[in-house]
């Protein structure tokens, strides 16, 4: 009788089909043994400097975070450091300014993606590289005296860089985000929620009011180990509105329809204005008259304005990036925004208008 068996059938791939190749990283605290953290008194006396402002310990500051939409270039953001640690010394009775130095861009479709991802800006996506400049930017601007602020997007960066930042936002597109909250409940920083890219206020009370909560969830230790993290909740939390698709948000109605959402939350200083993206309609030009309206609101009482948010560079607009093209210097590649001397002007009357309350 003629052999019937049938060859055994080759496995069926039903793993990683759309992976290309894991790449081993180092860990957490190997990158920190590169690039220590020597600034720690710094980081955590503004920590608690602006956990003092949400929670009306201090009702006179205005708290401040300003600097460039994303950082490309890391030269030029130290040159913008430089710059700003001046005035943050010069108005420090009135203001707590924080640097913007956001290392990952959230895209509503595609387009460079941040520093850490992209650090090269041609497209070569060599990560390892990116985390370790990023790093190695916030020792730096940190050791200057200048306390910097991100916006958390991957769960697993902080680890690497978190210990370093002052203050930290949850964007727009993920304030619903049910890891986000999670993550910003055992941050040691205080932490901006911005409300929905539609404009939505409530999306982000939610998530105050989640991030306060302990939580456990999935994560990596420092040593890169998978772990199951327990928090204990994050009190150090306010909201941001940064308008949206409805229209702006910053105005004294405006202001009025948040304070009046997140009252329940008990919270003395709850509310930051972003003075960019749909506030300023996506035009740099507008910022300064949104902070301006704002400035008049505190001015005349509103105590529940804790402070603003402002894209600034060393040279205002924006410019396209396109892999392997020459940038013009301290220009921002993603969204426009003021120049200094504007910048500096505009932190002048902010801390005016703190003295003139």
């Amino acid at each position: 009788m003629a052999d019937i068996t049938q060859p055994a059938a080759s496995p069926v791939r039903v793993e990683d089909t759309h992976v290309r190749e894991f790449l081993p990283l180092l860990t957490p605290s190997a990158v920190k043994a590169v690039h220590p953290n020597q600034s720690a008194q710094l980081i955590a006396q503004t920590r608690q400097e602006i956990a003092d402002v949400i929670h009306g310990n201090d009702s006179s500051r205005l708290v401040i975070v300003v600097g460039p939409c994303s950082i490309h270039d890391v030269a030029a953001a130290y040159d913008y450091a430089q710059r700003l640690v001046e005035l943050r010394h010069r108005y420090e009775e009135e203001l707590v300014i924080v640097m913007r130095t956001y290392f990952e861009k959230p895209r509503t479709t595609v387009g460079w993606t941040g520093l850490v991802y992209d650090p090269h800006l041609d497209g070569s996506e060599d990560i390892p590289a990116g985390i370790d400049v990023s790093r190695r930017l916030l020792v730096d601007i940190n050791r200057l005296g200048m306390p910097c602020a991100v916006e958390l997007l991957d769960p697993i960066t902080p680890q690497f860089y978190a210990d370093l930042v002052a203050w930290a936002a949850i964007g727009a597109r993920t304030v619903e985000s049910q890891v986000h909250r999670q993550l910003a409940s055992g941050l040691s920083m205080p932490v901006g929620f911005k409300n929905s890219t539609d404009g939505r206020v409530k999306v982000a009370v939610q998530a105050m009011e989640a991030a306060a909560r302990p939580h456990s969830f999935f994560g990596i230790t420092t040593d890169g180990e998978v772990a199951m993290v327990r928090t204990e909740g994050n009190p150090d939390t306010h909201i941001v509105l940064r308008g949206g698709t409805a229209g702006p948000n910053f105005d004294a109605l405006a202001v009025e329809a948040a304070v009046a959402v997140v009252a329940g939350r008990q919270v003395a200083r709850p509310i930051m204005v972003d003075c960019s993206h749909g506030n300023s309609l996506k035009d740099h030009h507008r910022q300064t008259p949104v902070a301006r309206d704002v400035l008049a609101q505190v001015r005349a009482g509103r105590n529940e304005i804790m402070g603003l948010m402002i894209e600034s560079h060393l040279s205002e607009g924006r410019q396209d990036w396109k892999p392997n093209t020459p940038l013009a210097y301290g220009r921002s590649i993603t969204d426009a925004c003021i120049g200094w001397d504007e910048t500096a002007a505009l932190l002048e009357e902010c801390a005016s208008a703190v003295r003139g309350r």
